[in-house]
């Protein structure tokens, strides 16, 4: 079993100003062969930000460690499918974070000034540490699935499409998500959900009950047929009945 770190899974802004993407600037992230952390040095000026963009698994555990030369330099940790809402935030919480990751997908650790150190065009040299340990959580496989309840062809899945799906604020249902299905006994299946950012959500169905595993918190409620999700505050999901029994 992982260590889990007690964390308050709040979305809140990244920084204390807006930020334009032409200001952000973008890097891959991969740890060397046989190793499980890496090390990057570099400077800011301004308001220049970098995000490290890296890999990770649900229930694996990021370590992230900022030495700086600038006390108005912090880094906030993004979960996967975010642009503007952190796991983590420096400012709030200091230069140096362990926690649980709560998704499959895509991280970000974004490196930046302050407002007021960025509007006197002051530099910062850093040092960054990241590293990612554990194994992933692993998702329960459906039971048996119902007799005659075909697979679609070349997948794992018992039913493919895409279902109402949103982020953030953003309208319930305003953009569509990829999903795939594997039903077992009558009420429990897993979905296998895309959001948009790239990485996956399993909704686990077991009766009336939904979970995703390393979730912080999933809010469901029915209405007509219609599942509606909350994971994390954040991600919004509407599954029809058909979906999870074949109907």
């Amino acid at each position: 079993m992982i260590n889990r770190l007690v964390i308050v899974f709040i979305f809140l802004t990244i920084s204390p100003w807006s930020q334009t993407a032409d200001a952000i600037q973008s890097k891959p992230l991969h740890f060397a062969k046989g190793t499980s952390s890496a090390t990057v040095e570099g400077s800011l000026k301004g308001d220049q930000i970098i995000d490290f963009k890296l890999g990770a698994k649900a229930g694996q555990t990021m370590r992230v460690a900022l030495e700086t030369s600038n006390l108005s330099n912090y880094f906030n940790v993004l979960p996967p499918g975010s642009n503007d809402a952190a796991i983590f935030i420096g400012s709030m919480s200091g230069n140096e974070w362990t926690g649980t990751l709560p998704a499959n997908g895509e991280n970000t650790v974004r490196v930046y000034l302050m407002r007021n150190a960025a509007r006197r065009n002051e530099v910062a040299d850093y040092r960054l540490m990241i590293g990612i340990t554990g194994n992933p959580v692993a998702t329960p496989i459906a039971q048996t699935a119902p007799p005659g309840d075909a697979m679609v062809e070349s997948t794992p899945y018992h039913a493919m499409g895409q279902k109402p799906c949103s982020m953030g604020d953003a309208p319930q249902g305003s953009k569509q998500c990829d999903f795939g299905v594997i039903r077992g006994e009558r009420g429990n299946a897993e979905v296998y959900v895309t959001p948009p950012g790239g990485f996956e959500r399993v909704l686990v169905f077991a009766g009336s009950k939904v979970s995703s595993e390393g979730a912080f918190a999933v809010i469901v409620n029915k209405m007509d047929g219609w599942w509606l999700i909350d994971v994390n505050d954040y991600e919004h999901y509407q599954i029809q009945d058909a979906v999870i029994s074949g109907g």
